[in-house]
C-alpha cells in the first residue's frame, strides 16, 4: 500500500493555502502525502469517507489548561481531542518554573497528543484555582522570579513557546503592572513572545497594551466590563486600535469568565475580528460556558465570522503566533494532523461569561481527528446537547467538580501507550 490513511470525498479547508475544495487527502509515515481530487481506494491501508464533512487542518487550542491532577484546574486533553477536533492543546500558565518538570514529565510526555506550553512568570504556576479558592499566583512578587523563568525556558525548549503572564486584581492582587513587567523582561531574554492575561483592574487594559510587543498575546481581548475593549458606548477603545496595528495578536481566551458577546458584536462591527479563537478551557468551564474550541468557534460564526476565517483564526493563525510552520495546514509534507468536522443544522443555544444568551442555526462538531496520521473517531459525535445541558454549579468543592468531570478517581491509560504525533 502507498498510503497508511486515505480521507476520501471531504471539502478540504485549508486557510493558510487557500485551498477550499472536494478533495481527498492521503497520508503515509504520519505525514500529508498526497491532495487530489480522486485518490483510489486501493492505494490506502485504510478508508475514511469523508463524504458530507469538512477536512481542516488539525486544531491548535492556543489557550488552554491541561496540567490536571497537577493543577487545580487542568483537565485531560486526550479526553477532549476528539470531541473538540483538537490535534495541539497550548497550555497557558499553568505550571512555572517549580512544576514544569512535573508537567512535562506526567502529562506531556504521556499523552497522545502534542502538547506544548507557556511557562508561566509565577515559579508555582497556578495554584489557588477554583470556584471556594482563588489566590493569584501573581499576588505574592516573591514568586516571580525571571531568572528561574528564562532557566525553565532553556531546559525545556522543545515544548515551550512563550511566557506567561496573570495580570489583574483577581491573578495578581495588589501587584499592579509589576508581573507584567517582570514577565516581559523573562520573555525578551527568552527570545520568546509574551501572553498577557488581564481580569479585572488594577492594572488597567491601559497599562497593560502599550507595553505588549509585535507578536505577543492579549489574551481575553473581547472580555466584559471592566477593563473591557470597548466604551459604553460600543466605540472600541483607541488602544485597542494601536495594539491591533503594533502587532499585538488578539486572542479570544473564552474561559469561565473571559467572553462577552455584546463586546465582540462591537469589535466585529469595527472590524476588528480575532486573530485568534481559543477556548481557556479548564475544569471549571469544560462542562460550560466555554466547554472546547468547537463550540468557542461555533459562537464567533453565530455572530457573523465566516467559517474560513474561523478555521484561520483555530488553525493557521495560532501556528503563526508559536512559530510553528508545520502545524496549521494541509500542505503536503505538512504534519498529518487533522480534523474532520461537520456544520450540524439546528437551533443550538450558547451562553457567554456574564449570562447572556444567544441562538444559533448551526454548529461545528466534530467526525474525529488524525493525529501522526493516526485515525481518532469521535465517539460522542452524535451527541451535540451539550451547550443546551448547560447548568452554572455554584458553591461545589474542588472534590465534586472533579469527581463530575472525572469521575471517582483519576482518567487511567493503558500501558505502554504512546504518543501518536512524530
Amino acid at each position: 500500500m502507498q498510503f497508511d490513511l486515505l480521507l476520501k470525498g471531504g471539502r478540504l479547508i485549508d486557510p493558510a493555502s487557500g485551498l477550499d475544495a472536494q478533495r481527498d487527502l492521503a497520508i503515509a509515515n504520519g505525514r500529508i502525502t498526497a491532495i487530489d481530487p480522486d485518490i483510489p481506494f486501493e492505494r490506502a491501508a485504510r478508508v475514511i469517507d469523508a463524504t458530507g464533512s469538512i477536512v481542516a487542518p488539525g486544531l491548535i487550542d492556543l489557550h488552554s489548561h491541561v496540567y490536571w491532577g497537577g493543577t487545580s484546574l487542568g483537565v485531560d486533553a486526550d479526553r477532549l481531542a476528539a470531541k473538540s477536533g483538537t490535534t495541539t492543546f497550548i497550555d497557558a500558565g499553568s505550571a512555572g518554573a517549580g512544576n514544569l518538570l512535573g508537567f512535562r514529565r506526567h502529562v506531556i510526555e504521556r499523552s497522545k497528543l502534542r502538547i506544548l506550553a507557556y511557562v508561566n512568570i509565577s515559579f508555582a504556576g497556578i495554584f489557588g484555582f477554583s470556584q471556594t479558592v482563588s489566590v493569584g499566583e501573581c499576588s505574592d512578587l516573591r514568586l516571580c522570579e525571571p531568572r528561574e523563568t528564562v532557566a525553565a525556558v532553556r531546559e525545556h525548549a522543545d515544548v515551550v513557546v512563550g511566557v506567561k503572564v496573570r495580570s489583574g486584581r483577581h491573578a495578581g492582587g495588589s501587584s499592579g503592572i509589576a508581573p507584567v513587567d517582570l514577565a516581559l523582561e523573562a520573555a525578551d531574554q527568552a527570545g520568546l513572545p509574551l501572553m498577557a492575561h488581564i481580569d479585572e483592574p488594577p492594572p488597567g487594559r491601559s497599562e497593560v497594551l502599550p507595553r505588549l510587543r509585535r507578536g505577543d498575546i492579549l489574551t481575553h481581548c473581547f472580555r466584559p466590563f471592566p477593563n473591557a475593549p470597548v466604551f459604553a458606548s460600543g466605540a472600541v477603545r483607541p488602544d485597542m486600535r494601536l495594539a491591533r496595528e503594533r502587532g499585538v495578536i488578539f486572542d479570544i481566551g473564552h474561559g469561565m469568565g473571559s467572553f462577552d458577546f455584546s463586546v465582540a458584536r462591537a469589535m466585529l462591527s469595527e472590524g476588528l475580528a480575532p486573530d485568534v479563537i481559543s477556548s481557556d478551557v479548564h475544569l471549571y468551564c469544560v462542562d460550560g460556558p466555554a466547554f472546547d474550541i468547537l463550540v468557542c468557534m461555533s459562537k464567533l460564526m453565530a455572530l457573523g465570522m465566516p467559517l474560513v476565517e474561523v478555521l484561520r483564526a483555530a488553525t493557521q493563525r495560532p501556528a503563526e503566533a508559536i512559530a510553528r510552520p508545520e502545524l496549521g495546514t494541509l500542505k503536503v509534507g505538512a504534519v498529518g494532523d487533522i480534523a474532520v468536522l461537520r456544520l450540524r443544522p439546528g437551533r443550538f443555544t450558547f451562553v457567554d461569561a456574564v449570562g447572556a444568551s444567544l441562538t444559533a442555526e448551526q454548529r461545528l462538531v466534530s467526525d474525529g481527528i488524525v493525529v501522526g496520521g493516526t485515525w481518532w473517531p469521535n465517539e460522542a459525535a452524535n451527541d451535540f446537547g451539550d451547550t443546551d445541558r448547560y447548568e452554572a454549579h455554584a458553591h461545589q468543592t474542588h472534590v465534586d467538580v472533579v469527581s463530575r468531570h472525572f469521575g471517582r478517581g483519576s482518567p487511567t491509560r493503558g500501558e505502554g501507550e504512546m504518543r501518536c504525533y512524530p
